[in-house]
C-alpha cells in the first residue's frame, strides 16, 4: 500500500494525532526537554514520557505493517501488538499521575485521545479480518 493511500485510512490518521499529542505531553511533563535523549535519564517521569513516545510512534508503524501484509498471522500479531501499546499508554498516564504530575488535565487529554483512537482501532480491527 502506498504512503498516500495509508494517509486515507482513518485509524492511521488518528494514530498520527495520538503521536503528536504524545510528543507534546512528553515534552511538557519531562524534566529533560531533549526528547531524543529521554532514554538516558534516570528520572521516572522521563522514562515514562519516553515510553509513551515510543509506543505512540510504533502504533502507526504497526498499522502500516498490517495494511501492507498479506500474511494473516502477521496481521493478527501486529494488531495484538497495537492493543498492548494502547494499554501501555493508558498505564503510563497513571504512572505520570503517581509520579506527581500536577497538570492532570494534560494527562486526561491524552487519555481522551487514546479513547478516541480506540474507537477507530476497533472498527479497523474488524474490517481487516
Amino acid at each position: 500500500m502506498s504512503h498516500k493511500n495509508l494517509r486515507n485510512i482513518p485509524v492511521y490518521k488518528k494514530a498520527l494525532e495520538l503521536c503528536r499529542m504524545s510528543r507534546e505531553i512528553a515534552s511538557y511533563v519531562s524534566f529533560n526537554k531533549d526528547l531524543l535523549r529521554l532514554y538516558e535519564s534516570n528520572s521516572l517521569r522521563d522514562i515514562i514520557a519516553n515510553s509513551i513516545l515510543t509506543d505512540a510512534i510504533l502504533i502507526p508503524q504497526k498499522i502500516a505493517l498490517v495494511e501492507s501484509s498479506r500474511s494473516t498471522s502477521e496481521r493478527l500479531q501486529n494488531v495484538s501488538f497495537i492493543n498492548i501499546m494502547i494499554r501501555n499508554i493508558h498505564s503510563y498516564c497513571l504512572g505520570l499521575e503517581k509520579d506527581g504530575v500536577k497538570e492532570t488535565e494534560y494527562i486526561n487529554l491524552l487519555r481522551s485521545e487514546l479513547k478516541s483512537f480506540r474507537k477507530y482501532y476497533r472498527k479497523w480491527k474488524v474490517s481487516i479480518r
